[in-house]
């Protein structure tokens, strides 16, 4: 049963020990030293990462087009109950976060969702959004649920990136193995085909400014980021040339992740309250503040893809985070960076630059531990 105790702003986050949140210690022990020993691969120089190709794209498509900075070391923490019962590295350093920031775009839909600014999801965006970039004869069917559900099989160029960069893309291998991507690939009906495709979900975020009539970020940080006491120091950048008018002043359009540069730059505790935002179901401290119709349209699965909702990883099938619960979720990004929501068990865990093929292990060392204390 999920419990409701949130933290108060600043540092002040209450902490218990892992055998009182019913956890064995030397099993949670266990589990954090596997994420300290599985230092991602991803070289900790972000620029050079990109400009070797992470991504598998040759310039003018690769080129960086956002700020980046220096990585650190593994971190991350794991609350119960909402309160730590786990923390290691530096969980204040606000390093990129790459997809993480989908995540974030699904939130502030659901923003707009709530205030009436997007009735219905189901709606074409093109009623809403008459810029030229939901035109027929394709676009002018997708949804807002296509975009979120990375279905929308959206076609165009924006920011000097064609949708066709990452047709073909494969999660399951790496950029460098997956030789297809980049190449042609016939469309298809919108909501009827799954694709993880970064220059789709930045047009999603260009329409979801055009409908707030102000920066996301601002949005963001005003309806969530405040409330849950999170940090100032948080960023959300988007590209050197993703800069609109909107409400007659220049506005930039912020990026779904760090594919070329740009996105969210987090430090690991402020992730930690957005995970437990959701898990407590959009309410913090007795304030609703995402109502439960987006939190449950956002964790249903894509009937495309039952492994996704609305730019929220679900775990139906244990293959996004092997050993944890079929009822978990999470926001993942690249390096990896993840936060991980287990309803069932009233867990929230973030890790920070874990190796991707090692965090089945820390979620299976996790759900054991727990396990072996409640035994």
């Amino acid at each position: 049963m999920t419990g409701s105790y949130c933290p108060d702003p600043g540092s002040g986050w209450e902490r218990r020990e892992p055998a009182d949140a019913g956890f064995d210690p030397t099993g949670l022990a266990a589990a954090v030293t596997h994420a300290r020993e599985h230092e991602s691969v991803l070289d900790r120089d972000i620029r050079r990462a990109l400009e070797n190709r992470a991504f598998g794209e040759p310039p003018p498509l690769g080129d960086i087009i956002g700020p980046t900075r220096p990585r650190g070391a593994p971190q991350g923490l794991l609350l119960a109950g909402g309160r730590i019962i786990a923390e290691w590295g530096d969980t204040a350093r606000p390093d990129i976060t790459f997809s993480v920031a989908k995540s974030l775009l699904s939130i502030c839909a659901g923003l707009l969702h709530d205030d009436g600014l997007i009735p219905d999801f189901d709606a074409p965006v093109r009623d809403l959004v008459d810029d030229g970039g939901f035109d027929p004869p394709h676009n002018h069917r997708i949804t807002w649920r296509h975009l979120l559900q990375q279905t929308s099989e959206w076609e165009g160029t924006l920011w000097d990136k064609p949708d066709l960069v990452d047709r073909h893309r494969d999660l399951s291998i790496s950029p460098q193995e997956n030789s297809a991507k980049g190449t042609h690939r016939a469309l298809q009906e919108p909501g009827s085909f799954w694709e993880y495709n970064d220059v789709r979900v930045n047009r999603l975020s260009l329409a979801l400014l055009r409908v707030a009539g102000r920066p996301l970020p601002e949005l963001f940080a005003e309806r969530i980021m405040d409330p849950i006491g999170a940090t100032d120091d948080w960023e959300w950048h988007g590209y050197e040339n993703s800069w609109v008018e909107v409400a007659g002043r220049k506005v930039q359009s912020v990026s779904g992740g760090s594919h070329w540069g740009g996105g969210v730059f987090i430090g690991a505790r402020d992730q930690a309250r957005i995970g437990l935002l959701m898990l407590r179901g959009g309410v913090w401290n007795g304030r609703r503040l995402l109502s439960r119709s987006y939190i449950n349209q956002a964790l249903e699965p894509s009937p495309a893809n039952p492994d996704y909702g609305f730019l929220w990883w679900l775990n139906r099938s244990g293959t996004r985070l092997p050993g944890a619960g079929a009822g978990g979720y999470c926001a993942f990004g690249f390096g990896s960076n993840i936060i991980w929501v287990e309803p069932d068990a009233d867990l929230v865990a973030v890790m920070r630059w874990i190796e991707s093929d090692a965090v089945g292990g820390f979620c299976s060392r996790v759900m054991d531990a727990r396990s072996a204390g409640d035994g």
